[in-house]
């Protein structure tokens, strides 16, 4: 099956302690169906010192998130949209927005 949601894209968080915003997906992991999205479910990781190059601390990182709580943006209408394939004349198949007919691929 085709993937909605690539890395690269712009989405939207539906639900959760982000709800309403936005980032670029970082990494899809299809075996868990979830998404690392920049700036996104943000979580604090303590790190012991690894040897003299990597000090130890405090650091933020993204956690993954569910593919269901994520929408793509619509960059015509720039509001979360739901998407669909299609068959362009040459016979590429594309992902399109649902409600603009909008081409979302490159």
């Amino acid at each position: 099956m085709a993937a909605k949601i690539r890395k690269g894209d712009r989405v939207q968080v539906l639900t959760g302690r982000d709800k309403g915003r936005r980032g670029e997906v970082i990494a899809v992991l299809p075996k868990e169906n979830r998404a690392l999205v920049q700036g996104v479910n943000v979580v604090k990781r303590h790190q012991k010192p690894q040897g003299l190059n990597q000090p130890g601390g405090i650091q933020e990182k993204e956690a993954p998130i569910h593919l269901s709580n994520i929408a793509l943006i619509d960059p015509k209408t720039d509001k979360p949209t739901r998407v669909g394939f299609t068959a362009l004349a040459d016979g590429k198949k594309v992902r399109v927005a649902r409600p603009s007919g909008e081409v979302l691929d490159r």
